[in-house]
């Protein structure tokens, strides 16, 4: 059941009187574990299943699009033949990194919404509305200019400290507010994160490097090839890491007594959560560019249909996440071939639509 249901709303409403209310995230569990009765549960693997098939077929039709001649009767001969030719070359140096490029952003992005979604409580929140993709990017941007033949891995590692520092400013400016207030953190994450990409794009008109700015603020897949993505498998190794906590992140996710209760710290849990989102937003702005609302979409996409447990929902967030960007990519090469749109402006059309659609829906139902 979702966060935004009129049943889970009003428990929130009703209890912020009392002096000890339990959080919105624990109102939200209790419900999806008091009333499973008055719903058709889909098995979890029933989910992944299926989301694994689409998955499979988008991949399938991912590495046959491209503007480069292909044909799979070419890689079948390059097999036969145990040689080389212009169809393997192709799928090896530019089709497959791509295809795994895409997979593994979109899993991690998915996933890195996830999480700071159960640290902080809210629904509407992910990594480009916390100021962790913006702040990455500043920190790219200014490593850039000042230490320009430095190494990718530092620049990484500039870019993740620099998202963490953006991720605790922005919980230091929502500290005072009430957990109650959904839309408010949203609203103070999007302005927040308005006002360093201004400061970002300052310095870059300020420096000439506007169009190397360019490249990280737009997520797009062109420039893929091998040798140029391999960063992007320590999202992977971070994702098999939330999966493991994921029983202390839903734990924290249900209040701060509960969590106290159960002798679980809830300072490290919180900080580990975000660092690894701040990670795993570095890494893909540095490798392919910012791509927003996958981790507001696909999050409550999956929890409303398979709750709030993150041990459960986490394989389907990570496969739909990936699905997800796969369908804007191939949309993003097919709507004006021979040339590209890039993934960050299809899924922003369509994260815009649903973002706001959540946000209207949920006060019409209050």
């Amino acid at each position: 059941m979702s966060l935004f249901s009129s049943r889970a709303h009003t428990n929130v409403t009703a209890s912020t009187s009392l002096p000890a209310a339990p959080s919105s995230w624990q109102h939200e569990t209790a419900n999806s574990q008091g009333h499973k009765h008055q719903r058709t549960a889909i098995p979890p693997w029933l989910i992944n299943t299926a989301s694994l098939i689409i998955m499979g077929l988008l991949v399938l039709l991912s590495l046959s699009i491209g503007v480069a001649d292909f044909s799979w009767s070419g890689i079948l001969q390059s097999i036969v033949n145990h040689s080389a030719n212009s169809d393997s070359s192709l799928l090896l140096v530019s089709r497959i990194p791509r295809t795994i490029a895409i997979i593994l952003t979109g899993i991690a992005m998915a996933v890195a919404g996830m999480i700071i979604q159960v640290v902080l409580k809210n629904r509407f929140v992910e990594p480009s509305m916390v100021g962790a993709t913006q702040s990455a990017a500043l920190g790219l941007l200014v490593v850039s200019l000042l230490f320009p033949a430095s190494s990718l891995l530092i620049k990484m590692g500039v870019a993740t400290i620099a998202a963490v520092f953006g991720m605790m400013l922005f919980m230091l400016l929502i500290h005072r507010i009430p957990p109650t207030d959904f839309l408010m953190i949203p609203l103070i994450g999007i302005v927040f994160g308005g006002i360093i990409e201004a400061v970002t794009t300052f310095i870059a008109y300020q420096t000439e490097s506007l169009q190397m700015l360019s490249v990280w603020q737009f997520g797009d897949f062109s420039s893929v090839l091998s040798g140029r993505y391999e960063l992007l498998w320590l999202t992977g190794g971070l994702c098999v890491l939330a999966y493991v906590i994921a029983d202390k992140l839903t734990i924290v996710g249900l209040g701060d007594n509960i969590a106290l209760n159960l002798g679980i710290s809830k300072r490290q849990v919180t900080w580990l959560g975000v660092g690894m989102v701040a990670m795993m937003s570095a890494v893909v702005v540095v490798t392919v560019g910012m791509i927003p609302f996958i981790g507001l979409v696909v999050p409550n996409i999956v929890s409303r249909i398979m709750g709030d447990k993150l041990r459960r929902s986490l394989p389907a967030v990570a496969l739909l996440g990936a699905s997800a960007v796969l369908l804007c990519d191939i949309i993003g090469r097919s709507i004006r071939y021979p040339f590209e749109v890039p993934v960050a402006t299809v899924f922003g059309v369509v994260g815009t639509v649903i973002f706001l659609w959540l946000l209207l829906r949920a006060p019409a139902e209050s």
